[in-house]
């Protein structure tokens, strides 16, 4: 059994594979496996994972379609060994002591559950020593990435994995990953942060891309913070600011244009992603617990 196992769900993707498996082979940490969740319909990762081990990693490939993100690293969750899970994009890589300083982390005294890394291109100001339940269910603590999540895994697997309704690929395009913390946080896990251990993705860069593509894509992703006011009943001053804030932060600025568009693309998301999951979900779960009330009074 490795001490780290990272699930790798991927789809479409190949020369940036190699960028991520080539950081692996530098770590200086070595006690991990990688388990890649292949969402093609294709073979075009062979090579990819051939190349990797000869590079000295253990991999195990899993098929997995039709592509979901959470899903897939659902599927991963429950054949790896790891002690720990790590949860890289296919587009991601890691500076070469990355490994070691989550580990490092999870031996302090306050034996974390949970190691959050830090994102590098995303350039926002870091959370705390340690995430709590208070702040990050004001939205305090976040944007939070699975690139940066590391949790014991089995604390992960008494959590029931990530939520398959939410994420790339679905209604509500985002949130997985800052829902699972969320429900961590909520039952008391001890995630800590460290800010020495240091991921790289892509970031898009503050007033780019503000066109039409970025503005549906900006939409999918906020019905997915939506689905998070609902699902975790936040507090409805926290609901408001997040509605509001993205339409009056350009309007501040006198930016009326791109800018204001994307921000009401972002309102729009968020406040369908909340009405739906609200009489969606949230309805069909009152209806259960009703009919389980009903049966056990019978």
């Amino acid at each position: 059994m490795r001490e780290i196992s990272l699930i790798l769900a991927t789809v479409g993707r190949t020369v940036e594979l190699n960028r991520l498996f080539d950081s692996l082979a530098a770590q200086i940490f070595h006690d991990f496996d990688v388990v890649v969740v292949d969402q093609n319909h294709d073979n075009r990762l062979q090579p990819v994972l051939q190349r990797a081990q000869c590079l000295g990693i253990m991999v195990r490939r899993l098929r997995h379609r039709p592509p979901n993100l959470a899903l897939a690293r659902n599927a991963g969750i429950a054949v790896a060994t790891g002690r720990w899970l790590g949860f890289p994009d296919d587009d991601c890589w890691y500076e070469p002591d990355m490994l070691s300083r989550v580990m490092l982390r999870s031996r302090h005294a306050d034996r974390p559950q949970g190691v959050l890394c830090h994102w590098v291109e995303q350039n926002v100001p870091q959370p705390p020593g340690l995430l709590s339940w208070e702040r990050s269910s004001q939205f305090r603590d976040f944007p939070v990435s699975s690139i940066t999540l590391f949790f014991e895994r089995a604390l992960v697997q008494k959590a029931g994995g990530f939520d398959g309704r939410l994420g790339v690929g679905q209604w509500f395009g985002a949130g997985e990953e800052t829902d699972l913390l969320l429900r961590l946080l909520r039952h008391g896990a001890t995630i800590a942060h460290e800010p020495g251990a240091l991921v790289h993705h892509r970031a898009e860069a503050p007033g780019s891309a503000k066109n039409a593509a970025a503005r549906r894509s900006a939409l999918l992703r906020a019905r997915g913070t939506g689905a998070m006011y609902a699902k975790h009943r936040l507090p409805l001053w926290v609901i408001l600011r997040g509605l509001i804030s993205p339409v009056v932060k350009p309007l501040l600025k006198g930016r009326l244009g791109a800018e204001l568009m994307q921000g009401l693309a972002i309102t729009a998301g968020r406040l369908a992603g909340w009405l739906r999951w609200l009489l969606n979900h949230e309805r069909s779960r009152s209806v259960n617990s009703a009919r389980v009330t009903d049966s056990h009074s019978v």
